[in-house]
Formats: structure tokens, C-alpha cells, sequence
């Protein structure tokens, strides 16, 4: 693979629109298509009194980022509290507003329906950090949330680099994620009987686990843990640069985040039905691979 066959680069600079009409066209498809959305020249800026923020002592010691939650202003894994605190949520909240903005102005289509998630702050370096396979973000993969059942809904996630001393985000690509689901399907089993309704009556999931959200944790799990794929896999190098950002369906396109520090995340849940092309997507994809419906 090459780097050239995963990567659509966009002449965007500004974070909102109007956009032209035919880079809204060549963007959905691209991105519908499994590709990376590149903005090389579309920087966040943190304010100068924000700088500090950018450094990974700001970070708790309980998860790999720092969380916020749009709906609530809750500060998840933060070091900080008081101004500091209210400093940090009001750069993640900025990031997340121009997230959206740039979204529903490249995107319309996605518009209407496209719900804002969790905004993530990324301070720590990630090369050299030790992980158990699972939780290993260094390891090809495709996101599932295993306490929040998705039921189809895609994953759509932008990110920017904001490293202050120039570091660029080292990610690695694979296959489409049809050539990685035949892979991995046969050998994710069935459902054990009634166990979708216990992991919600135990809290475990906010709501009910449906066969597609099964297998796709399954098929992040399977994929890390097979050493020979992650060693043997198609696969592209890919380098951001400080002051890049870029957009994909992280439920699609499998990726590895290899090294640097300093990045901010934007998730977004998007229904299949508002796709262009919704027969790319993983629920249509492994419902065609599988013979049945698994919503």
C-alpha cells in the first residue's frame, strides 16, 4: 500500500464554509470511501494563555487522554482544577465547536443527523508507552465502543495536530475494511444466549449490545491479538504534520497511532442513513458478508 492510496488532501484553510460544491462531493466520497481527509493548512491555534495546557502534566493518570463532554462540560483525567481546569475545558470546547462547524459545512448531508460526541485532548507522547494488546492503540485496529452499543451508527472522528515544538503524528493505514472483514468474521463466533441483556442489566453498556456491535468488538480484539497480521498486513505509513488535521470514519479505516504528542480529537456519531453511499459502511458490509441483518 502507499500512502497516495488512502489520503484524499483537501485546499481547506479556514474552518468554516461556504465550501465549493464539488470539494462537498469529492469529500464524502473520499471519506465514504475509507480514506483519510487531509488539511494540511488547517491549524488549531491554542490561545497564548492556553499554552500551557500543552504538556502531558496536565493529564490524570487513569487513561490515555483527556476527556470533555460537550453536553455536561464535565472534565474527565485531568491533573487541573479551578481556572486552570475551566482554561482547558473552554480549548476543548473551542476545538469542538470548530469541529462541528467545519463538519456541517463540508458535509451537509450529515447535518441534520450527525451527533456531537466526546472531545479528546492527547498530551502524552505515545512512542514508548506500554499497553496491554487491547488497549494498544500502536496495533492496527477499527474503533468499537465496548460500553456503548452503536447499532450501526458510524464513528466519525477529526483530529489536529497541535504539538508546540513542530512534532508530526505518525499513523499507520491497512486494507479496506472489507478485505479485513472476510479476514476476521469467520472467527468471531456467535453470541452467548441472553448475554447482551445481562451486560445491560449489569451496567456494563449503556443500553443493548446488538450482534453488530459483538462482532465489531470482536473484530478490534481479534485484529491487535493476531501478531502475524499486524507483522504481515497491507499497510501505509502515514505523517501528520504540526498544525495538520484530519477526518475519517475510524469504524472504517483501520489505523495505528504510532508516535507524537499534543493532538486533539473531535468524535462524532453519524446513522447509516444519511450516508451517501450507506452500502459502504461496516453494518451494511458485514451484513452482506454474514447473510442476515445484526440491528
Amino acid at each position: 500500500m502507499d500512502a497516495s492510496d488512502v489520503i484524499e488532501t483537501l485546499p481547506i484553510a479556514d474552518w468554516r464554509g461556504p465550501y465549493d460544491p464539488a470539494l462537498q462531493v469529492r469529500a464524502v466520497d473520499a471519506l465514504e470511501a475509507g480514506c483519510v481527509l487531509l488539511f494540511a493548512d488547517l491549524p488549531f491555534r491554542p490561545s497564548p494563555h492556553e499554552v500551557f495546557l500543552l504538556s502531558p502534566a496536565v493529564m490524570g493518570s487513569e487513561r490515555k487522554n483527556i476527556s470533555f463532554d460537550p453536553a455536561t462540560g464535565e472534565l474527565g483525567n485531568t491533573s487541573l482544577a479551578g481556572i486552570e481546569a475551566d482554561r482547558l475545558r473552554t480549548m476543548l470546547r473551542r476545538f469542538g465547536d470548530a469541529a462541528e462547524a467545519l463538519l456541517r459545512d463540508l458535509l451537509p448531508g450529515y447535518a441534520a443527523t450527525v451527533e456531537r460526541a466526546r472531545t479528546s485532548f492527547r498530551p502524552a507522547e505515545i512512542a514508548g508507552r506500554e499497553y496491554s494488546p487491547r488497549h494498544d492503540d500502536r496495533l492496527l485496529h477499527v474503533d468499537a465502543f465496548p460500553s456503548r452499543p452503536m447499532r450501526g451508527q458510524r464513528i466519525l472522528r477529526l483530529f489536529s495536530n497541535i504539538a508546540p515544538d513542530g512534532a508530526p503524528r505518525f499513523w499507520r493505514v491497512g486494507e479496506p475494511f472489507p478485505d479485513f472483514a472476510r479476514r476476521f468474521l469467520p472467527g468471531t463466533g456467535a453470541a452467548m444466549p441472553g448475554s447482551a441483556w445481562l451486560w445491560q442489566r449489569l451496567g456494563v453498556t449503556k443500553g443493548r449490545r446488538s450482534e453488530y456491535d459483538r462482532i465489531m468488538l470482536r473484530l478490534h480484539d481479534t485484529g491487535k491479538l493476531d501478531a502475524g497480521y499486524q507483522a504481515g498486513a497491507p499497510k501505509a505509513e502515514l505523517s501528520f504534520a504540526a498544525g495538520a488535521t484530519w477526518l475519517c470514519f475510524t469504524d472504517q479505516v483501520l489505523h495505528a497511532a504510532l508516535a507524537g504528542h499534543c493532538a486533539m480529537e473531535q468524535t462524532f456519531h453519524l446513522p447509516v442513513a444519511a450516508m451517501t453511499h450507506p452500502e459502504r459502511s461496516p453494518l451494511r458490509v458485514l451484513e452482506r458478508l454474514a447473510g442476515h441483518a445484526l440491528v
